[in-house]
């Protein structure tokens, strides 16, 4: 059904799938599809038992609460042992930001790398890969799935914008710097010189089972970069450098719409979680205008 009627992404169908797997082996011999309000309310204090954090808690009910929906819609129950379990609360931690610096020791560490004389043909490809990354994240603040599965026509338009296919196939428009746009048509260069993956639809293409780069390795060579370029291994991450995206966009008097629109948040409560980094600004913005604010 999440497949075929909502159409969620894999990585979606495969934190469902665990969730639900995990919740079978708590129920052991009993079918899932048989448990009660009792089993579903121990199975929360056997995760809190095991160290769940209450975010991870809140995602498996929310995982169990569709599943029960489910099967009660299509008459294979006539209950919902769900229904009136609450999620654990939780605390909204706040995005970790990097700095407006460090993006941009980032990127110049990536951009100094990319230029160098590398050992072959291979090592050169995947050190302008890592700074084409960059350069396309923080210029528009894809989601790392997103991003490692751009497609090869991506990089084929001299345009501003590209077209983004996200979460529930909903699309939208991204804005692309001219240094992205530049980083990406040096890539592809480079790429096709060494006429490999010559056949391949996707951007940032590699010989694993999806066909393209993953996110995991993505994951690895940033922090790998981090490391380099002096900052906190621990801090740098692909998701890091999008709420850096938003986060800098509204520090410089983006309005939150827009922001959610170029982030794809379905809802704006989503977006506003970014609006911390904003409370500064505003107190400036308030000693400088506020007629009394000086007295």
């Amino acid at each position: 059904m999440l497949a075929a009627e909502r159409g969620a992404a894999e990585n979606t169908l495969s934190s469902y799938r665990r969730d639900l797997e995990d919740f079978s082996d708590f129920m052991g011999r009993t079918a899932p599809s048989k448990a009660t309000s009792d089993d579903v309310s121990s199975y929360l204090s056997d995760m809190a038992g095991r160290g769940f954090a209450a975010t991870s808690q809140a995602r498996r009910l929310s995982a169990l609460k569709q599943y029960f929906k489910f099967l009660y819609s299509e008459g294979l129950r006539s209950d919902d042992p769900t229904r009136t379990l609450a999620a654990p609360k939780k605390r909204q931690a706040l995005p970790k930001v990097l700095s407006v610096g460090d993006v941009d020791r980032l990127i110049t560490v990536a951009g100094e790398q990319a230029g160098l004389e590398h050992k072959n043909a291979a090592a050169q490809l995947r050190a302008q890969r890592l700074y084409t990354l960059l350069e396309v994240l923080y210029a528009s603040g894809l989601r790392v799935s997103e991003l490692v599965a751009l497609p090869l026509s991506a990089a084929m338009r001299d345009a501003r914008l590209i077209e983004i296919k996200g979460k529930g196939g909903k699309e939208r428009l991204v804005p692309l710097s001219h240094a992205a746009q530049s980083a990406m048509r040096d890539y592809v260069s480079q790429r096709t010189a060494t006429g490999t993956y010559a056949k391949s639809p996707w951007l940032f293409p590699s010989h694993g089972e999806s066909g393209h780069f993953t996110r995991q390795a993505f994951a690895r060579d940033l922090k790998d970069l981090a490391g380099l370029a002096g900052l906190d291994r621990g801090a740098v991450s692909p998701h890091v450098l999008r709420h850096a995206f938003a986060s800098h966009l509204l520090q410089n008097g983006a309005d939150l719409r827009v922001v959610q629109q170029l982030l794809g948040h379905a809802d704006i409560s989503t977006t506003q979680i970014y609006t911390h980094v904003l409370d500064e600004r505003l107190k400036e913005l308030v000693e400088a205008a506020h007629p009394l604010a000086k007295r």
